[in-house]
């Protein structure tokens, strides 16, 4: 299966193509620039340069959250927009599992993907590799720094982190006297390729079907309800 991938969740953006898991091309921008600007662009030329357009792809995969409420409504719109223009279905994926890919090959470690959640939380879920194959240890969830720190006491193998929240859940972990480790830069934020492993064992379905996770309520959202109550 040919998939066009899209990552969008956070301040990295890419995009990716992958023939029966195996990357073809992957274009990747963390410039701090709006992916509303960036985003389609990169997919446009990256397709080019392939020879190929939206056309000639199976289906297109996209991380649906959590992350960035921007962000993902970004990507999962771009998804749509290119699947209802070409007739593809969509594959939407979580943010984290997606993530966790970047640990692959590591089955001495609990992968540990991380994203700033803000408001002192992190998104986060533990992934591990066992026969080559990625297994879930817990579901999504937006938790506290502190009951990471706790949780990972009783785990029998150290965290591997990997997200734009890495750095300081490795730095913190250093402090309790965890052993924590990090990928190369290049395998730190969230990618494209990382959305296209996600999504090979998952069925492709109509993109109208094709909705976001936020797992929060957006700050508006909080703050009308504060008001209500």
């Amino acid at each position: 299966m040919r998939l066009l991938a899209i990552e969008s969740t956070a301040r990295a953006a890419s995009v990716a193509v992958t023939e029966d898991g195996e990357l073809t091309a992957q274009y990747f921008q963390a410039s701090g620039l709006t992916h509303s600007r960036t985003l389609l662009k990169m997919a446009e030329d990256m397709l080019r340069d392939l020879n190929l357009t939206v056309r000639d792809v199976d289906a297109v995969a996209v991380a649906k959250g959590p992350g960035s409420f921007t962000g993902v409504r970004i990507g999962v719109a771009a998804a749509k927009g290119l699947c209802w223009g070409a007739g593809k279905p969509a594959v939407g994926v979580s943010t984290l599992e997606a993530m966790a890919w970047h640990g692959q090959g590591r089955e001495d470690v609990t992968v540990c993907p991380v994203m700033d959640a803000r408001r002192g939380e992190i998104y986060n879920a533990l992934f591990a590799f066992r026969d080559g194959g990625l297994s879930r240890l817990t579901e999504d969830r937006a938790i506290s720094l502190e009951a990471l720190v706790g949780e990972a006491k009783n785990l029998k193998k150290p965290c591997f982190f990997v997200g734009d929240g890495a750095r300081m859940c490795y730095n913190r972990f250093l402090e309790e006297g965890l052993t924590a480790f990090l990928p190369p830069e290049a395998l730190l934020y969230q990618s494209a390729w990382g959305v296209a492993m996600a999504a090979r064992d998952k069925e492709p379905e109509p993109a109208f079907d094709l909705t976001p996770n936020y797992l929060r309520l957006s700050q508006a959202e909080r703050e009308r309800l504060a008001k209500m109550s």
